[in-house]
């Protein structure tokens, strides 16, 4: 993909949640058999192998959550249908569920192996959550709206995922107690990267976040080493604001 049409088929907005299919995670947790879930199984294939292998998607692990995790569960019912497109999708609330080259993409970036604690600001559905926890051990995600983290809540729980723990609240200032994460994945943009989220990755952890106050923003891949950060901008996407401290905070 190349200009304009990279453009064009990269837009996304804020991520949500997702379940999994009745068969155990490769980390370790077993979600329970939902009927239903196994008839989209063929609708999942083709999404894996038509939006992420025919691009730049590689990486197993995130490959096999992909065809796993049963999207169709995370959109309004009116809107299964369309589950599997090359798009996002409203959620309600002016929230939306993300295009899912960008869940794995996003997921990608950060190389989980197994054995990482992951903190997700912006549960959203909870479908990123739900992919973040078939490739890392432990995930903690945070959402600002209560009526979608009640919902995701009650979904991921329905399904099983037991290595995902939830927290109600502005995500600007992260998890403080649960630090340091091996990893750090935003869904929501701010202007500026949060630093407190920046603190509380552990040396060699990665962070994307998508950041910009237009209606595009970049998407950053930010590396914490032994001397400090560095920061690559990756491609553009559209995701909802980042609300709460993160519009009233500057960086110093």
């Amino acid at each position: 993909m190349n200009g304009l049409l990279t453009v064009a088929l990269l837009i996304a907005a804020v991520s949500g949640g997702c379940a999994t299919d009745p068969m155990s995670s490769g980390n370790g947790s077993r979600p329970a058999a939902q009927r239903g879930d196994g008839d989209f199984a063929a609708a999942r294939d083709r999404m894996v192998r038509e939006q992420l292998q025919a691009r730049d998607i590689r990486d197993e692990k995130v490959l096999a959550a992909m065809r796993k995790v049963p999207r169709h569960r995370f959109v309004p019912a009116d809107l299964i249908p369309e589950a599997h497109g090359d798009g996002p999708l409203p959620i309600g609330g002016g929230q939306t569920i993300s295009q899912p080259y960008i869940v794995a993409y996003m997921t990608q970036a950060l190389a989980l192996r197994g054995s990482e604690r992951v903190l997700e600001i912006g549960t959203g559905s909870g479908y990123q959550a739900a992919v973040l926890a078939e490739v890392a051990s432990e995930v903690f995600t945070m959402e600002i709206v209560p009526e979608l983290a009640a919902g995701a809540k009650a979904i991921l729980d329905q399904l099983g995922y037991r290595n995902i723990r939830f927290r109600t609240g502005d995500g600007y200032k992260g998890w403080p107690e649960a630090a340091p994460f091996d990893a750090v994945i935003v869904t929501a943009a701010p202007d500026h990267v949060p630093q407190p989220l920046v603190d509380q990755l552990k040396p060699g952890g990665r962070m994307i976040i998508p950041v910009g106050g237009g209606a595009e923003q970049e998407l950053l891949l930010i590396e914490k080493t032994a001397s400090g950060t560095t920061r690559r901008s990756t491609i553009p996407v559209r995701f909802v604001p980042m609300t709460g401290e993160a519009g009233r905070s500057r960086p110093q």
